[in-house]
């Protein structure tokens, strides 16, 4: 694994989305959330006693919803100094529906989200702005929605950083809706995988988007393509250990499943989290798998502490 400084400062880099949420009398509850903006809650809670510092990346609006996101941004402890302000522009909306066993599927309104013009040439963000962070989360989500020449420059950019001594790590979080196509989705998360320095997939978004048979043969591919630093998310299979250092057993005890909305997300908090802290592969995987265990049992994607 290549020389890395130690990590004190994080970011968390994406979008993030007003969420509405479902209640039993027909109501909706109003809330903040979107993958790394939920990695990036869960992290800071997880580092607070600690000298680290998370920091949210993303454009928002200037509307009213806009100025609720950045006060959820700021009330969970992060640093919102690259939180840009686009005039005209709106944050996404998505709604969640969960079935019987707590299963979720969202629908989502992002056409016009000012997350789509991060690091456009008429930004007031630059990639290089990124430059003095330790480790930088970025998610497929992260990537697809942002137009093809801006998401070039950030793969370039990445591989600089991580050469520079920083980490990047990679969640693929497939969403297809957002690719312009399969072959794209493909191409550019196999670029992500090949640079990232903690890899942090899915099993099951991994097998949509690649084809793999099995999950022996996502942590394959992935290894061949020098994934060596990471952990496989499999639900209740608990998570892979990519480094094939140790082998990470989940308890037996039943978890009520209510909503399975930031699953991955919080998996990824807990695990980057403990690594931040200098902990092992073994105790990082544990972390993160107890973190989304109880995220899952409560409704919604940030749960209350």
């Amino acid at each position: 694994m290549k020389t890395k400084r130690p990590i004190h400062r994080i970011a968390c880099v994406g979008e993030v989305m007003v969420e509405l949420r479902a209640r039993p009398d027909g109501t909706a509850h109003i809330g903040v959330a979107g993958d790394t903006y939920n990695t990036a809650v869960y992290l800071a809670r997880a580092l607070r006693d600690t000298d680290a510092k998370v920091a949210y990346v993303t454009s928002i609006g200037t509307d009213p919803y806009s100025d609720r996101i950045l006060d959820a941004i700021r009330n969970h402890g992060l640093d919102a100094t690259l939180v840009e302000r686009r005039a005209g522009l709106m944050p996404g909306l998505y709604a969640i529906d969960t079935d019987d066993v707590g299963e979720r599927s969202f629908s989502y309104w992002r056409s016009a989200s000012a997350a789509r013009q991060l690091f456009s040439d008429d930004s007031t963000l630059s990639l290089h702005d990124l430059d003095t962070f330790d480790l930088v989360l970025l998610t497929g989500i992260s990537l697809a929605i942002l137009p093809l020449a801006v998401r070039s420059k950030v793969l370039d950019w990445a591989d600089a950083f991580s050469k520079a001594g920083g980490t990047i790590a990679y969640d693929s979080n497939h969403r297809p809706a957002l690719w312009e196509s399969s072959d794209i989705a493909r191409q550019v998360n196999a670029a992500m995988w090949r640079l990232a320095d903690i890899a942090l997939p899915s099993a099951d978004d991994e097998q949509a988007l690649f084809g793999d048979c099995d999950n022996a043969a996502v942590a394959a591919r992935l290894q061949e393509w020098g994934v060596r630093n990471g952990a496989m998310k499999r639900g209740a299979e608990g998570p892979l250990d990519l480094s094939g250092a140790c082998d990470f057993k989940p308890s037996a005890e039943p978890i009520k499943v209510v909503d399975t909305t930031a699953a991955g997300d919080s998996f990824n908090a807990g695990y980057l989290a403990s690594i931040a802290r200098g902990d092992s592969q073994l105790n990082a995987m544990k972390a993160g798998h107890v973190l989304a265990g109880r995220v899952i049992a409560s409704p919604g994607a940030i749960i209350q502490e």
